[in-house]
């Protein structure tokens, strides 16, 4: 008579160690470049919606002969669709404005904003704080 050999198929109990273990190390790896990634993208988008809301306050300036009051001001006179979100903060009513008294142009008839800022407190990869870009 013969007798039958079983042979299990699968994986042994070390085999699957050294795979989680490898897996494990690739994403320590990965996960810090991913984040750094991130981060840099939303840098992008604050320095592109500074932009935007830079540009948009200095055309309602020229146009109205006045700088607007409120952010608000931009979106109601038709300058933006709405007011971005700040993507630190992730919000649109963070920005911080900076209001002068001073008037940008000669015929301008009433002061109000003339800059904006990020609201967030964090600092970018350069070290400078975005409320100061």
């Amino acid at each position: 008579m013969k007798s039958r050999i079983h042979v299990q198929r699968g994986f042994t109990l070390i085999e699957m160690i050294i795979v989680i273990a490898i897996m494990g190390i690739l994403m320590a790896v990965a996960v810090p470049v991913y984040q750094i990634h991130i981060r840099r993208a939303n840098e992008a988008v604050l320095k592109e919606d500074l932009y935007t809301l830079r540009n948009a306050i200095d055309q309602y300036t020229q146009d109205k002969s006045k700088a607007p009051q409120d952010l608000n001001d931009l979106v109601s006179a038709g300058y933006l669709r709405a007011l971005p979100k700040d993507p630190f903060t992730n919000s649109n009513t963070t920005w911080q404005t900076v209001q002068e008294d001073t008037m940008s142009a000669i015929d301008q008839t009433q002061p109000g904003i003339t800059d904006v800022h990020s609201g967030s407190n964090l600092n970018g990869t350069d070290g400078t704080a975005y409320s100061s870009w």
